[in-house]
């Protein structure tokens, strides 16, 4: 009978061993599992931190950009109304010997001076004119304002030009104003 006791006591024993141990692994559990879950808050905070600065950088970027250009079209446009201000000038000094000259060939020459001025600044700006007269007419860079009968000329071509057409870099700013050949 006391091996009986003894062995109830050695099982009552081994019981609360096991409850023990289950407990200790229950709370090292629970630690291991807050461990991870402190972890993975500590690396929420830090991707958010992360992207409210990603979001500020590119706020300033988008900013700067803006700033830069507008710096960029005031640049440009300083330039373009400094070359026109010489031809501006021209015409000035053009008007002033208008009221000195005696013939009108001198004054042919100085129109002559400044349209060759005006066209080089345009040059200069990579403005370039659109041939038109005797060319087939081209919707993308001629506007038809009149058509007309000429047997000289197949349909479809350019008779006359009304007003020149000019581009940058094949980019059309003004479409040549046409009168185009329609024999029908």
């Amino acid at each position: 009978m006391e091996e009986k006791q003894q062995e109830v006591k050695d099982e009552i024993v081994d019981t609360q061993k096991v409850e023990e141990t289950t407990e200790c692994s229950e709370k090292a559990t629970a630690d291991v599992e807050t461990a991870v879950v402190e972890e993975k808050d500590k690396r929420i905070e830090e991707l958010q931190t992360r992207n409210l600065r990603l979001q500020a950088d590119f706020d300033n970027f988008r900013r700067r950009t803006v700033k830069e250009q507008a710096e960029l079209a005031s640049f440009v446009t300083v330039n373009v109304v400094k070359k026109f201000l010489e031809v501006l000038d021209s015409f000035d000094r053009a008007e002033d010997s208008i009221q000195k000259a005696d013939n009108v060939e001198s004054l042919k020459v100085g129109i002559d001076m400044i349209k060759r001025q005006l066209t080089q600044t345009l040059t200069d700006l990579a403005v370039e004119e659109i041939p038109a007269a005797g060319e087939k007419f081209d919707p993308v860079v001629h506007e038809a304002v009149m058509r007309g009968v000429n047997s000289e000329l197949e349909d479809g071509m350019i008779e006359t030009v009304f007003e020149k057409g000019y581009k940058i870099n094949d980019k059309v700013i003004r479409h040549s104003k046409v009168k185009v050949v329609n024999n029908d």
